[in-house]
């Protein structure tokens, strides 16, 4: 059974900048998986995906230029790399993981395609 831990969240500025980690067990390496946050009061929003090997991504409009999602299936690590933090990104932010399908490929920030979660790092960004 895929499981995912995610680590790195924390407390930062505004414009600092944080890194988030997934680690994830060998069998992952056929899924796509993708980063999620949820902010008090808010649906859960896509923020950023990538097919298995990791050279295609995929972000939201809110994160483009800001946010990198970087996947190293070597090192079974799924990363975040946030810049320039704003206190609208102030959520618990998870990894998660689908399997391969045609849907995803035309909604990769899409919730329901994703059958795997973590439980959550938070990070809180202060004006």
């Amino acid at each position: 059974q895929l499981q995912l831990v995610e680590s790195g969240g924390g407390s930062v500025e505004a414009g600092g900048s944080l890194t988030l980690s997934c680690g994830f067990s060998d069998d992952a390496d056929k899924y796509y998986m993708g980063w999620f946050r949820q902010g008090e009061g808010n649906e859960r929003e896509g923020v950023a995906a990538t097919l298995t090997g990791g050279a295609i991504t995929y972000y939201a409009d809110s994160v483009k230029g800001r946010f990198t999602i970087d996947r190293d299936n070597t090192k079974n690590t799924l990363d975040l790399l946030m810049d320039n933090l704003q206190p609208a990104d102030t959520a618990m932010y998870y990894c998660a993981a689908a399997p391969p399908s045609l849907d995803f490929l035309n909604q990769p920030l899409d919730s329901r395609h994703y059958q795997i979660w973590g439980l959550g790092a938070q990070v809180t960004v202060s004006a």
